[in-house]
This record gives structure tokens, sequence and C-alpha cells, in this order.
């Protein structure tokens, strides 16, 4: 199953039927799409159910019916353990942004998470999940599928916002003061902190 956030909200795909019924199920291969994601941002609906027999098709169904945007992102600790937040549009979010021409996921990630913050010296530990969610452009809908990596730093400069990218604030949280940031943070932000929390959570070693 994927879960795909549209202005927040939970869309589920599915190839299995679940029992629950706060929610409306609505079959992938023929749903207006874009219909569906207008009443979500209205408010209309607040929980969904895509659902599709095949779930290798599930994914490839829905991008066949929405443009994609790729893009790469960090979660980024330093020699303390501390973790990289930036924040703008008035919530914490991880650096991160699109892909550009002939350059592979893992350099985007990378090269993001040294334009959005000016951290640097960056090695990728491990790859993470993938997270989904339906934005609005130039009165378009597009899903953006990020690509998260782990890394470390042992940077241990002036931290720089993007301001072109309306970039507030950026700063190393403990891992502590994690729980309280998720507060004011995306859910897809929050899904890289529930999949292995108990490790993340840990201040790691620096190697």
């Amino acid at each position: 199953m994927y879960k795909v956030f549209v202005n927040d909200k939970p869309l589920f795909l599915t190839n299995e039927i679940s029992k629950e019924t706060n929610f409306q199920l609505f079959l992938l291969e023929s749903i207006d799409i874009k219909q569906l994601i207008v009443k979500i941002f209205q408010n209309k609906i607040q929980k969904a159910y895509l659902y599709h027999p095949d779930e290798k098709q599930i994914m490839k169904t829905l991008k066949s019916k929405i443009p994609v945007n790729k893009a790469g992102g960090g979660l980024v600790y330093n020699k303390k353990g501390e973790i990289l937040f930036i924040f703008r549009g008035g919530k914490w979010d991880l650096p991160k942004g699109g892909t550009e021409k002939g350059e592979e996921i893992e350099d985007t990630a990378m090269r993001e998470v040294e334009e959005e913050t000016g951290v640097n010296n960056l090695r990728v530990t491990k790859k993470l999940q993938k997270t989904y969610h339906i934005f609005k452009r130039n009165g378009n809908y597009k899903l953006k599928i990020t690509h998260w990596f782990e890394m470390q730093s042992n940077f241990d400069g002036i931290l720089v916002g993007q301001i072109n990218e309306g970039i507030e604030k950026v700063a190393w949280i403990h891992p502590n003061d994690v729980p309280e940031i998720l507060q004011n943070s995306y859910e897809n932000i929050k899904l890289l902190f529930e999949e292995g929390s108990s490790e993340q959570f840990s201040v790691n070693s620096f190697q």
C-alpha cells in the first residue's frame, strides 16, 4: 500500500479492501483524479482509498493520470547526532528539491541539502523510503515523489538558508527535541521518523 498526501490528508493506494468505514473508496482505474484532488483540497473529503487489484500496477496507474516530479532529500546528522531541519512556509521541513537533467537521485539529494542549508562534506549512509505528495503549481496538480537518504556531515560552519527558496531558518535539532518539531511539520516528513524511529532517535556515533 502507498500513502500519498494531498494537502496533508492521506490518500491510500491499495489492492485490499479494508473493513474500515470512515473513508471513501474509489476505483483507481476509473477515477477522475483531478476531481478527487480538488475535493480533498476543498476539505470535502478527509480520507480516501484508491483501489486497484494489482499491487504492482498501482503506482504506475496513478502516474499515468497525473504529471510526476522527482525529487531528492536528506535526513542529515552532524557529529553530535543532531538532525538538520529547515523552516519555511510556517513549518519545519527537511532539505529536498527536484532533479536536474541527467542527475543521479543521490546527487540531487546532496546538492539540494548543500544549496538549501549551506551544509557540505556530506556522506550518504543509507537509502530511506520514498514519500509521495500532490501539490498545485501554475494551476496544475502534480505528484512529487521524493527519494530520501540518510546522511552524515562533519560540517560545523554557519548554516545559511536559501533565500530564493523561502527558507527562513536552518537549525540542527537534538533528537530529544524532534518530536516537538514534528508537531509543526508535514505528514510525509513524519513518516521518515516512524520507520526505524528507535534507531533514528538515538544520538548516532559519527563514523
